[in-house]
């Protein structure tokens, strides 16, 4: 698991490092840039021809110790400094004074194609405007050529706390940052111009501070400790009994995938409610799901089933296909009356409790976005749907630019948001995951019912609701990442994600047989 900290908290623990321990801020320069050192020392050979371009802040610092170290160790590398050399930081002028009784050379307005490998060292986490005149040319000169760039710490115009671009941003091969993860490399577009990153240990001491978000995100060696265990001595309803309402007439895919998915990630059983219509496809698709249908013309009385389902349920699943009629809204009616098992509210259904339930308090910018709804309910919008959520008086553009003032105003609900996109977020509380598997193959119809089965499936394993979401969302994307690779991104439908899902559970059980 690796945590992820924005701009403020990273200055926080800088500080307290410097200040309260007493490392030196020099001596902090020196190992970040040593760290990025070794990176280049494994990529290029000193016949390569390097250039640091460096502001003057602190980051230009670490460029300049950077060429330092370079020059030392024999590489061909030049400095040069971007902006008036009378405004650097202590510490970046004490480096350049250093730099030069060395030997490093200082160049300027150099002609950036005539090196292999640059070093972004402009600006650091604290850039807060957007990037004109000479540095705009600068980073659109190397944006242009073809040089392999290293960034120090963040690419030069990503926002730390957002990803968003200021104006122009360094397009990075590779990003070395030191001590955590920062927002901006994981979010888009940030992520995309950071390239292969790095972290790097340099010495932080982390500032044990409140904070709005304890952001962070899964690896695949969490896996072994995040997945349920399974005994030798159990049966099917060790591992729960789902139920899943979907599907509408002529929508039964969504119903079937749901379904396979909770299967697939070790459900013990699978009850599918939908109507009569569906009945052949689905018993000829799934045969191993428990069928429970309605008809329109006898819903009233098919309702007295549904109940006692509803309750008997470990974990419960609706809105996949399901439909924003009325029937839809008389089966979520009864989800909301008679259920107490951990819930995943999906596609169809999250329109209907927006248009027809008083649990949802609009968004207004300032104030906190109140949902009624309990805390072992599970959200999972896509961005369209989330603009529904908010009460329809928010772009999605908005939303995306503004992620994280969006998810503070949900902060004091109890439920858990699994906001589905590039990088889905998942919000409890102050809990906040940001997933990091999956590509962009996964981009198709059906991919998010897969993602509803596989929270329920692992509900049913009787996970809590918000480790099954997170996990639920990783194992997603890994799974459409095995697909990616067996089908090719351009390729991949939900029926190999579903199929991708074993594939990436299959680490547990491999790992136990070695």
């Amino acid at each position: 698991m690796q945590e992820i900290v924005d701009s403020r908290e990273m200055k926080q623990i800088d500080s307290w490092t410097i200040a309260q321990i007493g490392i030196p801020s020099m001596v902090l320069m020196e190992r970040a840039a040593l760290s990025v050192v070794e990176e280049i020392r494994k990529r290029f050979a000193k016949k390569e021809k390097i250039l640091c371009l460096c502001g003057t802040g602190n980051n230009g610092g670490d460029g300049v110790a950077i060429a330092r170290i370079l020059h030392q160790l024999g590489y061909m590398v030049h400095c040069e400094i971007i902006g008036e050399k009378e405004r650097c930081t202590e510490e970046t002028r004490q480096q350049v004074q250093i730099a030069e009784k060395i030997g490093v050379i200082f160049v300027n307005k150099v002609e950036i194609s005539e090196y292999t490998v640059v070093v972004d060292a402009i600006f650091g986490i604290g850039l807060s405007r957007d990037i004109q005149g000479i540095y705009e040319e600068v980073i659109e000169k190397v944006n242009k050529s073809n040089s392999y760039v290293i960034a120090v710490d963040i690419p030069s115009g990503v926002c730390t706390n957002t990803g968003k671009i200021w104006n122009v941003a360094m397009k990075a091969n590779v990003t070395v940052t030191f001590g955590y993860w920062k927002t901006g490399l994981v979010l888009y577009p940030g992520a995309e111009y950071a390239g292969e990153v790095v972290v790097a240990y340099v010495g932080f001491v982390h500032y044990k501070e409140k904070k709005a978000f304890q952001k962070f995100f899964y690896e695949k060696r969490d896996l072994k400790e995040l997945l349920p265990q399974r005994s030798p001595y159990s049966n099917k309803g060790t591992y729960g009994k789902i139920l899943v309402i979907a599907g509408s007439k002529n929508m039964c895919g969504a119903a079937i995938f749901s379904a396979k998915a909770a299967y697939v990630t070790g459900a013990g059983l699978v009850r599918v409610v939908t109507v009569e219509d569906n009945r052949e496809i689905i018993q000829s698709s799934v045969p191993e799901v428990v069928l429970e249908t309605y008809k329109e013309t006898t819903i009233e009385q098919d309702m007295l089933r549904i109940k006692e389902h509803i309750q008997q349920a470990d974990a419960i699943v609706i809105g996949p296909g399901l439909g924003k009629g009325e029937t839809g809204k008389k089966l979520l009616s009864l989800v909301i009356e008679y259920g107490s098992a951990p819930t995943v509210i999906d596609a169809d259904a999250l329109h209907l409790l927006v248009r027809e339930f008083q649990f949802m308090e609009p968004y207004r910018k300032g104030k906190k976005c109140k949902w009624e709804l309990p805390a072992n309910y599970i959200l999972t919008p896509h961005m369209k749907e989330m603009t529904a959520l908010l009460g329809n008086n928010i772009s999605i553009g908005e939303i995306r630019d503004n992620l994280f003032e969006i998810l503070s105003s949900c902060v004091e609900n109890k439920n858990i948001l699994v906001l589905k996109d590039a990088r889905t977020v998942v919000l409890q509380n102050e809990q906040c995951y940001i997933n990091m598997s999956g590509n962009d193959g996964m981009a198709t119809a059906g991919a998010g019912d897969v993602l509803t089965g596989i929270i329920a499936g692992l509900l049913g394993q009787k996970m809590s609701p918000y480790k099954a979401a997170t996990l639920g969302v990783y194992l997603h994307g890994l799974a459409g990442e095995k697909a990616g690779i067996k089908k090719g991104r351009y390729s991949v439908m939900a029926q190999d994600i579903l199929e991708g899902i074993s594939a990436a559970m299959k680490i547990v059980d491999v790992d136990k047989e070695g």
